[in-house]
């Protein structure tokens, strides 16, 4: 369940610019079969020397004993590190099957003499033909190899160059090292539907035109006190201006400041902003207006970048410190949307969800005590920092935010049979039975919501769990905060498509996340929502109302989103029939895979099925009897 459930259980069970997929196991669209995994890149840990590759000279060699040693094997290749302006390339050209995926992916090792934590000198730049996939920098330097994975399916049916082009100024040395690249591609031939289709996109939708900033890419480096409760470092965020509509500025949301005194104490702090000129806060301090230095154009991008300091509350919350352990839910600067509304500045809400983004890529860099474990969004590595320190590194690719906790949890991991790596953590009020339990129910539910509405994208999910929150559970990409409840699992991690891969508005339209995650965890335990009672209290009240009424009708909002909101999902499937109504949210959520969803569009997919059914039936009255209005 989410945030917003002051409610009790029992009331829920009756009602650099990465794209990284993060090893992505995508199922083809319905209607197709995918052949087997066909890695494609040759020699591709350059054990052959440098057969098949085309590099600059001095790129490709056994270099361990220059102190630059081979992820496997004994060979690698070396971009850079000459301490003086320079430029190294290495490519190969890779002919992609039609008709399936692929993902490419490579092991990177960044060292420097770099001393900067803000200034990118020194550049390597990933290509697949002419598209740029990723900047690394000496900013991104690390003790070992992180593995670098990224979606192409785009180029299916292509020839393409992969290319890695290393560029390196006039002073102090960064190296650039890879090794053992990947690109692991299927094809597809036509066969029948199946009958539980569980496709799972392999790119996103555009975003639409009026949406922007978009293509956004967020790098972040923190450090830790011995506590965990407080951060200090560096933030940067990657941008493009997609709209026709020149971008002169962006918002930056810092939700947490709620959890201040506006504008004596502020949780979340912003400092030296480079990239443009940040103005005061706004919306109770959970809003920055940066203005560009530059105004973009469309299709033109930019950055900003700014020191972040962190300083987590006492209090057992989604943002908030519980004894030793620490949740930074929302804590990172995130920016807002503008479209065709305007810029969206919402204030928080305590009772659900303000929340509202876009895709992005996310890289972060924790430094924390080692006694401290960081559970977090996206798939991560550890390698030993200073003395009783440890580096966590984590990359999440498409993905609406990034959350992450830090104390002495106790921790378990598993393996879904899907494939899903699920780690669970937990505090010390909580058994080691009750965790097992979720850990169970996890696994479970991640794999029977992706046969529903498409297989999970991501390779890691991150399950916290504590007795002592207020709220049953709290939901963000890769990472769900629970009461020891199986209930509450589900439902959050049903969030995973509701909210995280299919997007909403969730303070203007928090159904759309909500009625729909509850409305699956019905599915999973079987429940048909039969004898769903609806007594409108009055003439305002509809399930689609924005979070502005729910804020001002506190006790009605469970009772209406959550429970009145899968019931109509029920009656829907009731007219459409169990089949028609699974292929719709299969399809609808492909069709809106990494996008957003909106009401509207909802329900013209809904209306399309009905229209298709051997009777067809006009839906207007069932929309009308649900006020489900948009």
């Amino acid at each position: 369940m989410r945030k917003s459930q002051r409610l009790t259980l029992s009331a829920v069970t009756a009602g650099l610019t990465v794209l990284l997929v993060g090893g992505v196991l995508a199922a083809p669209s319905v209607g197709a079969t995918t052949n087997a995994l066909t890695q494609l890149v040759k020699n591709p840990g350059f054990e052959s020397g440098a057969t098949d590759w085309t590099s600059s000279s001095g790129v490709i060699g056994q270099w361990g004993s220059s102190g630059e040693a081979a992820h496997s094997g004994t060979w690698d290749a070396w971009l850079n590190g000459y301490g003086s302006s320079h430029t190294d390339s290495l490519s190969q050209s890779v002919s992609i099957p039609a008709g399936g995926t692929a993902s490419l992916s490579f092991w990177l090792h960044v060292d420097t003499a770099e001393t900067t934590t803000s200034v990118a000198y020194d550049k390597l730049t990933v290509q697949v033909g002419s598209a740029t996939l990723a900047t690394y920098s000496n900013l991104n330097k690390n003790s070992g190899y992180a593995q670098k994975s990224f979606d192409v399916s785009s180029y299916a049916g292509q020839t393409v160059t992969l290319k890695f082009t290393g560029v390196e100024d006039s002073s102090l040395q960064t190296s650039f090292v890879i090794d053992d690249v990947a690109l692991d591609a299927s094809g597809s031939t036509p066969s029948p539907t199946p009958t539980s289709p569980s496709p799972t996109p392999t790119s996103p939708p555009p975003t639409g035109p009026e949406r922007t900033p978009a293509k956004l890419a967020y790098t972040v480096n923190l450090t830790s006190d011995s506590t965990g409760a407080n951060w200090s470092g560096i933030e940067k965020i990657d941008f493009t201006n997609v709209s026709a509509t020149p971008l002169n500025e962006v918002y930056l949301r810092l939700w947490d400041n709620y959890h201040g005194s506006c504008p004596t104490t502020q949780p979340i702090k912003i400092s030296n902003v480079t990239g443009g000129t940040a103005g005061s806060l706004e919306v109770g301090c959970t809003a920055l207006k940066i203005t560009l230095t530059t105004p973009l154009d469309q299709n033109q991008s930019g950055s900003v970048s700014f020191n972040l300091a962190i300083a987590v509350p006492s209090g057992s919350d989604r943002f908030g410190r519980n004894g030793s352990y620490n949740y930074l839910g929302n804590a990172l600067p995130l920016a807002a949307i503008r479209d065709s509304a305007g810029w969206h500045l919402d204030p928080y809400t305590n009772n659900g969800e303000s929340f509202y983004s876009l895709a992005a890529d996310f890289s972060v860099t924790l430094d924390h005590p080692t006694s401290l474990l960081t559970p977090s969004s996206g798939t991560t590595t550890e390698t030993p920092g200073s003395s009783g320190r440890t580096v966590t590194t984590a990359t999440a690719s498409k993905v609406r935010d990034f959350a992450w906790a830090a104390g002495p949890f106790s921790h378990s991991g598993t393996t879904s049979t899907s494939g899903v790596k699920v780690d669970t953590y937990w505090t010390s009020g909580v058994s080691s039975g009750s965790a097992a339990s979720i850990q169970d129910a996890s696994s479970k539910a991640l794999d029977a919501h992706g046969s529903r509405f498409g297989a999970f994208p991501y390779t890691q999910q991150d399950v916290i769990v504590d007795n002592t929150f207020w709220f049953g559970g709290m939901e963000y990409p890769g990472f769900v905060l629970d009461t020891p409840s199986s209930t509450a699992a589900v439902h959050e991690l049903a969030h995973q498509w509701w909210y995280g891969i299919v997007g909403d508005d969730e303070y203007r339209a928090p159904w759309l996340d909500e009625s729909f995650a509850d409305y699956a965890t019905d599915l999973y335990f079987g429940r048909t929502g039969s004898g769903c009672g609806i007594t409108w209290e009055s003439s305002a009240e509809k399930l689609t109302n924005s979070m502005a009424y729910w804020d001002q009708h506190s006790s009605r909002y469970g009772t209406v989103v959550y429970g009145y909101g899968k019931c109509a999902l029920h009656d829907l499937r009731r007219i459409l029939g169990d089949s028609t109504m699974a292929n719709l949210l299969t399809e609808y959520a492909q069709a809106h895979w990494y996008g957003v969803s909106t009401t509207a569009e909802f329900k013209a997919a809904a209306q399309a099925k009905a229209n298709a059914l051997p009777t067809p039936v006009d839906l207007t009255s069932f929309w009308s009897s649900h006020r489900i209005e948009g």
